[in-house]
C-alpha cells in the first residue's frame, strides 16, 4: 500500500466566524491510501481551537508513513487499532488514515460502506446549512442565497436573540443554534425560552466545554434539548454527558475517525442521547465519509462543502437538506 498527502487551501464562499474565530479559507489535508489499482480518501482540516495545523497532520503521517503502508489487507477496525497508538495526540491525521482506508477498503470489495456496515440508507436526517456571525443584513442575505429547510445559526454575540428575531422575519425553515461556549447558565436558560417561541430546535454547546456543574443547572431548567459539542471529544465523553446534555455531536477529526465514532454512536444511543455528527469546514472528501453515518443519526451537520467557493473531490451531494449517494463504492469520494 502507498500513501499520499495532497494538501489544499479550501476558499469559502462568504467570511465564516463563529464566537471565538473567523476565517475565510481553511486549509485541509487529504489523504490518499494506494493498492491493488484502488485509492482511498479521507481528510483533516485545521482547527485553531486544537492547536492542530496540516503541516503538523502531515509530519505526524510522515514519521509513521513505513509502518502504515505495511498494513495493508486488514479491516478497517484492525487497521485503526494498530495506528491508534501511534496517533493518541493527533487524532486529526488518525481520522484521515481512517477514512481513507474505510474508503480503500470498501472500493476493493465492491460494496458501498454503509453496505459494509450493514446499513440502510433510508428515512435519513436532512443536513442543515450554517450560517455563521456576521450583520445580520448580511445573514440575511447569506440565507436568501440558500433557501434551505433547516438552518444553524452561529450564536455568541451581544444580540443572539436580535438576530434570531430578524431572520425567523425571513423564513418558515427550521432553526438550530450553536454558540460554540460563548454563554452563560442564566443565558443559556432565558434564551432557550425565546428561543422556542421562534421556532429553533436545540441549542448546541452554549457553555465552556469544561462547565459540566453548569452543563448540569442548564440541562434542568431548559425548554430546549442541548446538544453537546466541544464537550465530547473522545469516547469517553460520551458517558460524561449523560444527565448533562441531551445529545451529543460527534466530529470525526476530534474523536479519531468513523472507527471511534461509530462505537460513540452507539454508546450514545444506549445512554438514550441524541446522536449527531458534524463537519469541520470539510471538503467533499470528508463531507462522504459522514454521509455513511446518517441511518444511525436523529441530527447532522454535513454542509462543509456547501460553504466552499470551490470543492476539490466528487461524493455525495446535498440538495435541499437531503443526502445523494455517489454511485462509486467505498465512500463514493474521488479527487477532481
Amino acid at each position: 500500500m502507498q500513501a499520499k498527502l495532497h494538501h489544499y487551501n479550501l476558499k469559502l464562499k462568504d467570511n465564516f466566524k463563529i464566537s471565538r474565530l473567523s476565517f475565510d479559507i481553511k486549509p485541509s489535508l487529504v489523504v490518499e491510501l494506494i493498492s491493488d489499482g484502488f485509492s482511498g480518501y479521507g481528510e483533516a482540516t485545521e482547527n485553531a481551537y486544537y492547536h492542530l495545523d496540516t503541516f503538523q497532520i502531515a509530519e505526524d503521517i510522515h514519521r509513521n508513513v513505513q509502518f502504515i503502508e505495511t498494513l495493508d489487507h486488514l479491516k478497517p477496525e484492525e487497521f485503526w487499532s494498530k495506528l491508534h497508538p501511534l496517533f493518541e495526540d493527533n487524532h486529526f491525521a488518525l481520522c484521515a488514515l481512517d477514512e481513507a482506508y474505510h474508503d480503500l477498503y470498501t472500493k476493493k470489495i465492491g460494496v458501498k460502506l454503509y453496505d459494509y456496515w450493514k446499513l440502510q440508507p433510508e428515512n435519513l436526517p436532512l443536513t442543515n446549512y450554517t450560517i455563521g456571525i456576521a450583520e445580520i443584513p448580511k445573514m440575511i442575505e447569506k440565507m436568501k442565497a440558500m433557501p434551505w429547510p433547516l438552518y444553524k445559526i452561529k450564536l455568541g454575540t451581544s444580540n443572539d436573540i436580535e438576530i434570531i428575531k430578524a431572520l425567523r422575519k425571513e423564513t418558515n425553515s427550521i432553526f438550530r443554534v450553536d454558540a460554540n461556549c460563548g454563554w452563560t447558565v442564566d443565558e443559556t436558560i432565558e434564551n432557550a425560552k425565546i428561543f422556542k417561541e421562534l421556532g429553533v430546535e436545540f441549542i448546541e454547546q452554549p457553555l465552556k466545554a469544561d462547565d459540566w456543574d453548569g452543563c448540569k443547572e442548564v440541562m434542568k431548567h431548559s425548554v430546549l434539548p442541548i446538544i453537546a459539542d466541544e464537550s465530547c471529544i473522545e469516547e469517553e465523553d460520551v458517558a460524561k454527558c449523560f444527565n448533562h446534555f441531551h445529545g451529543v455531536n460527534i466530529k470525526l477529526m476530534k474523536c479519531g475517525g468513523l472507527t471511534p465514532g461509530l462505537r460513540m454512536i452507539h454508546k450514545a444511543k444506549a445512554l438514550g442521547l441524541k446522536t449527531m455528527v458534524g463537519c469541520m469546514t470539510e471538503s467533499t472528501v470528508g463531507i462522504s465519509a459522514i454521509a455513511h453515518l446518517l441511518p444511525l443519526l436523529d441530527y447532522v451537520d454535513m454542509d462543509g462543502a456547501l460553504l466552499l467557493e470551490k470543492d476539490i473531490a466528487t461524493g455525495v451531494s446535498i440538495d435541499f437538506g437531503k443526502t445523494i449517494y455517489s454511485n462509486e463504492n467505498g465512500t463514493g469520494a474521488r479527487l477532481i
